[in-house]
This record gives C-alpha cells, structure tokens and sequence, in this order.
C-alpha cells in the first residue's frame, strides 16, 4: 500500500482533531517552509538541531515576530508528534524572539458608542456584539442561529479560543436587532433552498449523526456572505459567513469621520468591553468566564488600563 503525503497526513489528523481550516492551511504552509529551508529533505530524516537552526533562522535572520515563531513552533511540533510519531525532546538552544508586552487600546463608553452608531448595517451588530458581550470577531462571525437564545438573553460561544465552549450575555438593547437579523437569514435561506442550494457545513461529525441538519435554518450562520462558494474541505457550495476583512474595513471608514486618535481594530472593543466591566465593579473572575480566559492571569491585564497615570497615584501637582 503506497504511503500517502506528508501533507496530505497532516491534513487529515488537523481535521480530526476538529482544527479550524485557517489552522489546517497555516500549519501546511509552515511545513512546506521548513522542508523548502532544508532543501527539500523530508522531516523524518531531520534532527532536533535541524529544527532548532530554522527556528533561530526565523528569529536572528528573519527577525519575525514572536507570534510568527511560536505559530512555526507548533506547526513543526504537531508534525513530529502527531504524523511522523518522533515527538521533539531538546529545544532548549531555541532562541525565542521576545513578545513585547503591551498594554490593549480601549476606548471609553462614549468612544466606543460613537464608532458604533457611525456604522450601519451588519457590521454596526457585529461591533456592538463585540463590545455588548466580549466576543472575539472570530467567535462573532462563527455563530449559528442555534447559538442565540434570546429568551434567556445569552449566548453559547462554541469551540472558542483553546476548543473551550462559553456562555456570554447578549445586550438587552440588541434583541431587536439580533431577531430582525435572523428573519432576514430565514428568508435568505428559504431561498437558497428553493434554488436548490442551503446545505451549511456542520461542525465534527453532526452531518453523518444527523444527516438533514446541514439543512435547517438553525444551523445557518448569523451573518451569512452574500455568495455562496465552494468549501474546500467537503466540496459542497454553500454560504459561509462574512469575512473579517469586511468589518476591519467598515471600522477602519468610520474613523475617519471620528475625531479618536487611537489605533482602532474591531478586537479593541473586546478590550473595552472587560475593562467597562471591571470599571463598573464586576468581579474580575466573572469577566473572566465571560471572555473565556484559560487562567484569570490573562483577564488581569485590564486591571493595568484601569490603573492609569502611574498606577492610580495622585500627582503631587493636583494635590496643591
């Protein structure tokens, strides 16, 4: 029996494991950079050194951010543990790049609602669920229909950051707006049926557990794209939802219209959202559940904002 690719292994243990395709495509990329470096050699005839010298590479040569390295780490990691079954022992003369440590832009409550109320249409009840209840723009654009209950006015944030599910609040005021949304993906479903299309890509395994689902409106997404087009994992045509791009761009817009001179991305109000709470007097392991932080360590870096003009001191000058 012929043995199959190496990428092609990959490929298939990534969507196993439930990855994203994002991380499928990334993790590609990076072994086809780390096999380029060593002229073509397959992995499994390199050594730990070998590996070591591309990610110093990358580091000194290269000289690419933290994120960048720690992204071409785990790539090279999951091939080793996971595909060839030669997990890596000896990293220790890997020279990290150093993560700068830098405190999140927030905007205040009035910055925040006069970015919002700048905006119209999809991307305005985007950003306010970004802001109204904390989600990433990622986990935003991710939810399903099902995902929305607004009788109990929450919702359930499904394989967030780190594969962990989460419940979060939806803002009292956007219930009109969220309903008037789901009408509209109704309808864009009805049709989309009639036309012979409206099967959605359903996460795990539900398609063969559940065979009909891929095609009950439930399980459409919120923000569906205007066009359908063809999932390169499953080969169907179906409607994904928007692409982030289009809301950095909606954001990006109205800025210029706003007199904010801060360096602004949908993800700072995120930001905003933890440290308002924080402000208002929530307790901080509560933010924390509603963010879907790991360990409360993360969430304390909004305690830092809060803390402003040398740590909450007084200057002697405002004190005469």
């Amino acid at each position: 029996m012929k043995e199959k690719k190496l990428l092609t292994r990959l490929k298939e243990e990534v969507r196993r494991r439930n990855y994203s395709y994002s991380t499928e495509k990334t993790y590609s990329q990076w072994i086809v950079r780390f096999v380029r470096y060593h002229d073509l050699t397959h992995p499994k005839y390199l050594k730990e050194k070998d590996v070591v010298n591309y990610l110093n590479y990358l580091a000194n040569d290269l000289n690419v951010a933290a994120s960048t390295q720690n992204q071409a780490l785990s790539a090279i990691v999951f091939l080793y543990s996971h595909i060839l079954n030669q997990p890596l022992q000896h990293l220790d003369k890997l020279k990290r790049a150093k993560k700068p440590k830098r405190l999140p832009v927030v905007l205040t409550e009035r910055e925040a609602m006069a970015v919002i109320h700048s905006l119209e249409g999809v991307p305005r009840l985007v950003v306010s669920l970004l802001y109204g209840s904390g989600l990433r723009i990622s986990e935003a654009l991710r939810l399903r229909i099902l995902d929305l209950d607004l009788t109990y006015r929450q919702i359930t944030v499904r394989n967030g950051k780190g594969l962990r599910d989460r419940v979060t609040m939806i803002p009292e005021s956007m219930i009109h707006q969220i309903q008037h949304q789901i009408e509209k993906v109704k309808k864009l479903h009805q049709k989309d049926l009639a036309k012979g299309f409206g099967e959605t890509i359903l996460p795990n395994a539900l398609s063969r557990k559940y065979p009909n689902a891929a095609n009950e409106t439930r399980w459409q997404y919120l923000f569906p794209s205007k066009k359908r087009s063809v999932d390169p994992r499953s080969g169907v045509r179906h409607r994904y939802h928007i692409s982030q791009r289009d809301i950095r761009r909606a954001v990006r817009r109205t800025l210029s219209s706003l007199d904010i001179q801060k360096h602004i991305t949908p993800h700072t109000f995120r930001h905003s959202f933890a440290t308002h709470l924080l402000k208002n007097g929530y307790d901080i392991r509560t933010v924390q559940e509603l963010l879907g932080h790991k360990s409360v360590k993360t969430t304390m870096i909004y305690t830092h904002v809060l803390n402003r003009g040398g740590k909450g001191v007084q200057s002697p000058l405002d004190q005469g």
